[in-house]
């Protein structure tokens, strides 16, 4: 006997048991960026209760991955860090 029916690719679960634990999602949520919105603090070396914000425990500059802060933001956050670091602020 020969079979009429080929199995296709959106089959029943044939294509949907290949959902990876690999595969990126398709769909990001936006995250908007803490220090470009209105009203905003100032990026500065002397503002250490907002740069305190954005160091780890350890001391280490966190990531904007994690922070959501704008590449920009996360430039100028990073040089106020050292600068205040330098200077025995923090």
């Amino acid at each position: 006997m020969r079979r009429d029916k080929k199995k296709r690719k959106g089959d029943k679960f044939g294509n949907q048991n290949k959902l990876s634990l690999f595969k990126k999602p398709d769909f990001r949520f936006k995250k908007s960026c803490p220090l470009s919105i209105k009203g905003a603090p100032e990026v500065d070396y002397k503002n250490l209760r907002l740069l305190r914000k954005y160091v780890s425990d350890t001391g280490k500059i966190l990531p904007s991955r994690i922070t959501a802060v704008s590449q920009n933001k996360q430039r100028r956050l990073s040089l106020a860090i050292k600068r205040a670091q330098f200077l025995g602020l923090m």
